[in-house]
């Protein structure tokens, strides 16, 4: 077996999107904004004493501006597809109204009934971000020598993630709560189980 690992899981910061309700998905490639910039540093300061072997990120800016701080430093850094939000398809973008909100939650509510596999029009299923997600955990957890590793995502794919890693059915995404720049703290205890050391913590931001 490989080296177990200790993973340091955050969501990305603040965008403009966030900060207005407007779902961003896989295929809005937005930029943080000021209080999301400031919660990198933030987060930086408090965790730069930690030695990571490897920081991981989507391909989207947004994850890899909330980790500048240490690839300054010069820490390795890899990008995965596999590690991108879920696309929200026609949702993605549009400004928040009473009938767009009103299809989002009935689709999250259907979700956490057990049907992964529906989507918004032109999305991603959850059952489908569950596949492609399973590839990147592999390939992380096929890497010799990385110990302590930071990943940075995205909040839909963060819940599907954790499901994921601790063995929990997709339905029970929504268990799994988050902010932006939140702090989940997982340890490996066999080759593909995990245990949540800290949840959902922005005890950094203050």
């Amino acid at each position: 077996m490989t080296t177990k690992k200790t993973i340091y899981l955050i969501r990305h910061g603040e965008t403009d999107f966030n900060k207005n309700g407007i779902i961003q998905g896989s295929g809005i490639n937005s930029n943080l904004n000021e209080n999301g910039f400031m919660q990198a540093e933030l987060f930086y300061m408090a965790y730069k004493h930690i030695p990571f072997d490897k920081i991981y990120t989507s391909e989207l800016k947004r994850t890899l501006q909330s980790v500048n701080p240490f690839l300054k430093n010069g820490l390795k850094h890899e990008q995965l597809q596999e590690l991108n939000e879920i696309n929200w398809g026609m949702m993605e973008g549009a400004v928040p109204t009473k009938i767009n909100q009103m299809h989002y939650y009935q689709m999250i509510d259907d979700w956490k009934n057990g049907y992964i596999d529906k989507s918004v029009e032109k999305g991603e299923s959850p059952a489908q971000l569950f596949q492609r997600q399973k590839l990147g955990l592999e390939k992380i957890l096929s890497k010799e020598n990385e110990r302590n590793i930071l990943i940075c995502m995205h909040g839909r794919a963060l819940k599907s993630f954790l499901c994921l890693m601790l063995n929990e059915p997709l339905k029970k995404m929504e268990d799994f709560k988050h902010s932006n720049l939140c702090l989940y703290i997982l340890k490996q205890k066999e080759k593909n189980t995990f245990e949540v050391l800290l949840e959902n913590s922005t005890d950094h931001l203050w």
